[in-house]
Parts: structure tokens; C-alpha cells; sequence
């Protein structure tokens, strides 16, 4: 069997060279992404950075931790309380000690980072230059921040803004750019303290701290846990890896799904080959174990082929990942090879998966196939591709009704509605032959009636193929379905939270914020202008217990009831926004406890546990209906966003006046309340939509890929068919004329089945908006899929018109009497 496999191979090297490549190129993308995936689960081990030079060091926990009966559960807190000044005194007595306080400034139009003097040392920063500050008006700054001793520049600094000289430099430490005041300086910006070095025994600080509750002593690598951001090396490498997750999965799909159709295809074309093997004696057990023996030999090359290639090409998407932000830029590809053992046995299976009921099928042909001439597929398509067609496409179906039914707001997760379309692609694809005779003459009603025989002879050749044309448009279908589906759920998704966003700030007239800690000087001024009612709220977080086992995070944000009342539209569903106090909240219809009047236990963002009574409850929505709280209840959280209403009677260009007056001041933009939603809810994240950009790409660019080398099988299968229509008086440029419509049309078979598969997946995304009452249209993204569509159709034509012209530089005479 396996010289017969060899033979066969080497006869028909155009069918088994479609499917190495087909195989290759899907093996290699299953070991790239797993490569990539593998090297997300372990963060490098980092030192301290920030008190690098301090023994010890103690510092506000950061971290929420609750007993339950199935264990300790713990939740970030948005806003830990400052060390206490009884604490600093305390710790003082035992040894020397230096106080941190970091707040925001902004020196020479750059972001940075104040701290006082004396804790540079914890670092070490050292002086390249100038002196240490002693004067209230005098800076040290770190040497990459452009600016050198003796500049005069201006420092913003919270609540206040000045020309301060430049005293001294120090080494840019590499994690932060920063600015030093004296200590008394930075004691008046910023009075909290948030952090302490101490040179003293560490038994005998942890006795002194642990009377404190809330504060943790950290030695050695765990002072790291004091760094700027200490997790977000974890943080990072989490957001890569549920990117690269979902980029294995959809690549895996697309892969799988083309090589398993690439190889069946490949069987089809060969039925009057099976036909002479059965007529010169071959058993049915002969020519499925060849058919087998093919795919195992062309499946072992094919994967180890992949497995080289996604080596060489993984380290080339890690320097993608962190070109684009998508990644941190230490991130580099490990030395794990379970990936590549995974990419080979993958593909080897799925190549034998795709032959094993096609194998079935050649034992089955008659040996009086190989006397037929004409290639025509008759008969209706396999009773097991029907059946299994259509359980995918129900279970898709189903499982978007469920989802509808069950939790609309299930589907507006990214996990759900990258992987929801997939059922379904893959049930109209397996029922592709099905549909693709009927959409044919539908597509081609037309031409097939206007002048000349192209138009006819194309209806009539894709119609009666129906399997070359349903294996040729099976890309086209995954790409527009995926380019659709993927791109137009996003941009539904995210004019609901900007309709969303739009009708709950409705209230406002101007707006200012939302982007950081506002200046605490344009608050005040804005709280002053006559006519006008203005709601500052702040940005916390609460925690709940629920079903006594989950702890759950929740965004909350913190105003005036008033005033919150009186600027914003919640979608509240029971009871009332004026009936907020220091003594309730406000929360949505996810929390367990969501009945007006309860009581529920909350941990609040500085982590104190606090019992309060539900005031009102708002519905789900898109998931961005928070908690609201007032601001007795946010203590260490900053005002970063203003939003003014006009009083009756007041002059709506006096108020902008005075408001962007403000704004200029202080350096805060001021928009009306309509520009604010557009500049804050625009499209998906940046990060967001690049992540997905490139696992569509990836995607896309495989089966654009497949599309060619299955149009390229296809047509180089059509020899003997050019032949006989240049017997029949055809000319070249006829004849190509007609390979080029037939591409288009089925191009345009695969194109209709994925808008109709994305029509589908987009009509489910905006019911369940519809249900979470999120008044959004579909937003169909036309520029993108036009360009996957124009770029398939070139693809194909191109694919299927140089195999042609290249077919007939041979006599039509010769050709016709090729054998297969």
C-alpha cells in the first residue's frame, strides 16, 4: 500500500502538494501560537526596584483577604489607606527612617512622579549633578526627563502649578520618571504618607505594625510588593495570554476545519482513479488503506514541515506582541516543546480525520467510474455530513437562544462572542454542498440569461461541482464570516455602551474629566460659577461575599446624591437615586442581594467592612452599571470628573466661558456632555481592537491562503475541461474569461453563506442588547468586509487563472486525452 501511496503521490503531485501546503501552513500556526501561549504562564523574577537600598519597609496592603469556608479569598483594593502618623512617629523611634509620599506633577509638559527628598535614597537614586533641594521652589529630577540643572520650569503638582529651578539631577532608575521636593515641600502637596523606610530590626517592626491593622512589613524580594504597579508583570503576561488563548483557538478552527476539508476535497477529485483501481481488482479495504497510507505519509512531513515553521516564526509574533503594546517588552519566546508535540499529532490527526470518511467513500466507488467522462457530482451529500452539519448548526443556534434567554449579557463577553460564531460557521460549512447548488442559480439567474455562454457555462459548471465549489468557497465563508461577525459584534457592542453611556450622563450640559485625578483648583472654581449645578465624583470600588464563597469586585463611583441626581439618568429599575446616603448604595441587578431596603455587607475600597441599605438598584446593561456611593464612603479616592448642569434661566455661553477659563488654567478640557461620551466611548480599547486585529489577521491570512491553494487544486483538476472547450472553438482568452466568473461565483457562494452566518451572529448580539434594554443599531463593518471579499475574489481569480493559462500551453488535442 504505501509504493501504491507513493506512486499515486508522485502521479498526482498538484492534489498532494495543495494539501502539504494546507497542512504545513495550519500545523505551523497551531505551534506558533502555542509557543507563544506557553511562554505567558511564568512572569520573570524582578527585584525591588523603588526601595531597593532599604531593609525594611512598611506600607498600606493593598490586598483584601477574607476567610470562607472553602478558604482565604482575596480582592484588590482600589484605594488602601495611607500608613498613620502615630505609626510613621512609632517606627521613627526605632530607627531612621525616610517617609514616601508620591503624587502626580507634570514638569516641562511631561507626566511624572513627586516624591520627597529623603526617600531617594531607598533606591538608590544617586546626584549626577547639581545638589540635593532645599528651598520650597527647588526640584532634582531624574536625568531622562530632558531637563538640566539650573532650568527654570514649570511643575504642576495637585492644586497648584509654578516655576521651580532645577537644583540637581539624578540616574534615571529605569521605572519611573521622577520629581524630588524637599520633604516638607512634599509633606504640604501631599500630607499622607504612603509609605515608610526603616533601618531596624524587622522583629521589631512587625511587633510595632501588627497593632496597626491594615499595614504589612515587607523584607527582602517582598519589597517589591511596595514597587509602582508590582503586578504588572502578571498583569501583562494574563491580558497576553487570554489574546494568545483565543488566537490558538480561532487559528486552531480555521486550521483544522481547512485541512480536514482540503483533504477530503483532494479524495473527491480522484473517484475515477478509485473507479480503474477497483476495475483492475482492488478491494474497497485496498484503496481506503492507500487512501490512508497518502494522508499519513503527506500528514507526517506536512507537521514536521509546520513544526519548523511555527519555531522559526513564534519569536517574530513576540516582538509583534510587544511592538504593538500587546505585550510587555521583555516578553520573548521559552524553550517549552510541548507545543510543538502538540502542533505534530495535531496535525497528522487531523489530516487521517480529514481522509478517514473520505476513505470510506473512495472504497465505495464503483469500478464503472473510471468509464465515466463527464464530472458531474451526483447524488445527495453523505447522510453523515448532513447529520453532523446540521447537530453543529443547531447546537449553535441553541446555544445562542439559550444565551438569550438565560443571560443576554453572556454574549457581550469577549470569550463568548469570539467563539459563539464558530458553531455556526462550522454547521453552514458542513452543509456548504447543500447550499451551494441552490445559491448558485440564484447568483447566476442573471447572467446566465444575459448574451454570450459565459455567464450559463459557469451556473452550469459550478452547479454541477458541487463539491469543488463548496471546498473552494469554504474559506471565503470562514473569512467574511469571521472578518464580519468578530469586527461588526465589537463596533454593536460599543455604540451600545456609548447609547448606554450617552442616556445615563444625559443630564449634564458640560462635562470635564474621566481621565485622571482633576486639579483640585478647576473643582473649586467650577463649584463657584453662579447658575449651575455640579456633581465631582470620584472613582472607588467595593467588594462583596456572595454565596458566601465568591468575592466580588466591583467599579463604584462616589458623589453627592444631590448633585448626582440632578446631572445623571441611571437606569434604575427600583427605587430612588434622592434616597442615597452615607448610610446606603446604589447597586445593579448582578449583585445576589439587589432588594431595595436589604441590607448588605461591603468592604469598601480602603478595605473597611461596612453595612449598608440598598437604596436603588439600576439593570445590568452592558456590564458598565457600576455601584454608586457617596463620598463619605471613597475615603483616599481623588475627584476625576466634573459634570455641570445649567440652572433655568442661566446663559448657557457665559457658563462655557467661565468653564473653559477654568479648564485653561488648570490645564483641564472641558466638552459638552454629548463631545464627552464621543471622546470617552469611541470603539474598543486600542489594545483591544489591536488584539484582535491580529488574531483576525492570522486568521484571515491562512485562509486567504487556503482559498489559493485549493482554487489552484481545483483548476489544475480541470485539464482535460479546457481542452475540450478549445476543441469546442473556445479561445484562450475564453476560456480564462470563464475560469475568472467561475472564481468570482464562488466567491461569492462563500461570501453569501459567511454574511449570512455574520448576519446570524449580529442579529443575536443586538437582541440581547435589545433585552438588557440598550437601545444600539448593528453596526456592519462594510470597509473591512468589503476589502476581505475584494481581496478573495482577486485571490481566486488569480489562482484559478494561472493554472489555467499554464494548463493550456499544451495542444487542446493532447490535453484532451490526458489521463488523470
Amino acid at each position: 500500500m504505501l509504493s501504491t501511496a507513493l506512486r499515486s503521490m508522485r502521479t498526482r503531485w498538484v492534489t498532494f502538494t495543495g494539501s502539504f501546503v494546507a497542512l504545513t501552513l495550519g500545523v505551523g500556526l497551531i505551534a506558533m501560537t502555542g509557543q507563544a501561549l506557553a511562554s505567558t504562564f511564568d512572569a520573570p523574577e524582578r527585584a525591588p526596584e523603588r526601595f531597593a537600598a532599604a531593609p525594611v519597609v512598611v506600607a498600606p496592603s493593598d490586598t483584601l483577604r477574607v476567610a470562607t469556608p472553602v478558604g482565604e479569598r482575596t480582592a484588590r483594593l482600589t484605594d488602601p489607606r495611607p500608613v498613620p502618623e502615630a505609626l510613621a512617629a512609632g517606627l521613627a523611634r526605632l530607627g531612621r527612617t525616610a517617609e514616601d509620599r508620591t503624587f502626580p506633577v507634570e514638569a516641562a509638559g511631561r507626566e511624572a512622579v513627586g516624591h520627597p527628598w529623603s526617600i531617594a535614597a531607598a533606591t538608590p537614586y544617586r546626584v549626577t549633578s547639581g545638589r540635593a533641594p532645599a528651598a520650597a521652589d527647588e526640584v532634582v529630577v531624574t536625568g531622562g526627563a530632558g531637563l538640566r540643572t539650573g532650568d527654570h520650569v514649570r511643575v504642576g503638582a495637585p492644586g497648584e502649578s509654578g516655576i521651580r529651578t532645577v537644583v540637581g539631577t539624578v540616574a534615571d532608575a529605569g521605572f519611573e520618571s521622577a520629581v524630588f521636593f524637599t520633604d516638607a515641600e512634599a509633606a504640604r502637596i501631599r500630607p499622607a504618607v504612603d509609605a515608610v523606610a526603616v533601618h531596624a530590626d524587622p522583629a521589631a517592626v512587625r511587633a510595632l505594625t501588627r497593632r496597626v491593622p491594615g499595614m504589612r512589613v515587607l523584607t527582602g524580594d517582598e519589597r517589591r510588593r511596595a514597587d509602582p504597579d508590582p503586578d504588572r508583570d502578571d498583569e501583562a503576561l494574563t491580558a497576553v495570554n487570554a489574546l494568545l488563548g483565543t488566537a490558538a483557538g480561532i487559528t486552531g478552527f480555521v486550521s483544522v476545519f481547512v485541512v480536514a476539508s482540503t483533504f477530503s476535497f483532494a479524495v473527491a477529485q480522484r473517484r475515477r482513479e478509485f473507479g480503474l483501481l477497483r476495475t483492475a481488482g482492488a478491494t474497497p479495504g485496498q484503496v481506503r488503506r492507500a487512501v490512508v497510507a497518502e494522508a499519513l505519509v503527506v500528514g507526517a512531513l506536512a507537521s514536521a514541515a509546520g513544526c519548523l515553521l511555527g519555531a522559526a516564526a513564534a519569536p517574530r509574533l513576540a516582538a509583534r506582541l510587544a511592538a504593538q503594546g500587546l505585550a510587555p517588552a521583555w516578553f520573548t519566546i521559552g524553550d517549552a516543546s510541548w507545543p510543538l508535540h502538540t502542533a505534530f499529532w495535531a496535525g497528522l490527526g487531523v489530516a487521517l480525520a480529514g481522509v478517514a470518511v473520505s476513505s470510506h467513500r473512495a472504497g465505495r466507488v464503483r469500478p464503472a467510474e473510471a468509464l465515466r467522462d463527464a464530472s458531474v457530482d451526483e447524488g445527495s451529500m453523505p447522510l453523515g455530513r448532513l447529520l453532523t452539519g446540521t447537530a453543529v448548526l443547531l447546537t449553535g443556534l441553541g446555544l445562542l437562544g439559550w444565551a438569550l434567554l438565560t443571560d443576554p449579557g453572556d454574549l457581550l463577553k469577549r470569550k463568548t462572542y469570539l467563539l459563539q460564531p464558530l458553531w455556526i460557521i462550522v454547521g453552514v460549512a458542513l452543509l456548504a454542498p447543500l447550499f451551494s447548488r441552490p445559491l448558485t442559480r440564484l447568483i447566476t439567474w442573471l447572467p446566465a440569461r444575459l448574451p454570450g455562454a459565459t455567464g450559463l457555462l459557469a451556473r452550469q459548471n459550478a452547479s454541477a461541482g458541487v463539491r469543488r465549489t463548496a471546498a473552494v468557497a469554504a474559506p471565503v465563508l470562514i473569512t467574511v464570516a469571521l472578518a464580519a461577525s468578530l469586527l461588526g459584534t465589537v463596533a454593536t457592542i460599543d455604540e451600545g455602551k456609548a447609547s448606554e453611556a450617552a442616556a445615563a450622563l444625559s443630564g449634564a450640559d458640560f462635562r470635564a474629566g474621566g481621565d485622571g485625578p482633576l486639579d483640585p483648583r478647576f473643582v473649586q472654581r467650577v463649584r463657584h460659577i453662579p447658575g449651575v449645578v455640579t456633581s465631582a465624583s470620584r472613582p472607588t470600588g467595593v467588594t462583596v461575599l456572595e454565596e458566601g464563597t465568591a468575592l466580588i469586585s466591583s467599579e463604584a463611583r462616589a458623589a453627592e446624591p444631590a448633585a448626582l441626581a440632578a446631572t445623571a439618568r441611571l437606569p434604575l429599575v427600583s427605587g430612588r437615586l434622592a434616597d442615597l446616603d452615607d448610610d446606603s448604595i446604589v447597586v445593579n441587578e448582578e449583585w445576589e442581594t439587589r432588594t431595595v431596603g436589604r441590607r448588605v455587607g461591603v468592604w469598601l475600597g480602603d478595605g473597611r467592612k461596612v453595612s449598608l441599605r440598598i437604596a436603588a438598584v439600576m439593570r445590568v446593561g452592558t456590564g458598565s452599571n457600576g455601584v454608586y456611593l457617596t463620598p463619605a464612603n471613597a475615603s483616599g479616592a481623588a475627584v476625576d470628573r466634573v459634570d455641570v448642569r445649567l440652572r433655568a434661566g442661566a446663559d448657557r455661553s457665559a457658563v462655557r466661558a467661565l468653564l473653559e477659563e477654568a479648564g485653561r488654567d488648570t490645564g483641564t478640557p472641558v466638552r459638552t456632555g454629548e463631545a464627552w461620551v464621543t471622546a470617552h466611548h469611541p470603539s474598543a480599547g486600542g489594545h483591544t481592537r489591536a488584539g484582535l486585529l491580529l488574531v483576525l489577521g492570522i486568521a484571515l491570512l491562512y485562509s486567504g491562503i487556503a482559498l489559493a491553494n485549493t482554487m489552484v487544486m481545483a483548476t489544475s483538476d480541470r485539464v482535460r475541461d479546457f481542452a475540450v472547450l478549445r476543441l469546442s472553438g473556445a479561445t484562450k482568452v475564453q476560456v480564462l474569461r470563464l475560469t475568472a466568473v467561475e472564481a468570482l461565483l464562488v466567491v461569492a457562494v462563500g461570501a453569501a453563506l459567511g454574511a449570512a452566518v455574520a448576519g446570524l451572529d449580529l442579529l443575536g448580539v443586538r437582541a440581547a442588547l435589545a433585552l438588557l434594554s440598550v437601545d444600539s443599531p448593528v453596526a456592519v463593518p462594510w470597509v473591512p468586509v468589503g476589502a476581505v471579499v475584494a481581496a478573495c475574489a482577486v485571490l481566486a481569480v488569480v489562482s484559478a487563472v494561472l493554472p489555467a493559462l499554464a494548463a493550456m500551453r499544451t495542444r487542446p488535442v493532447d490535453s484532451a486525452g490526458t489521463r488523470e
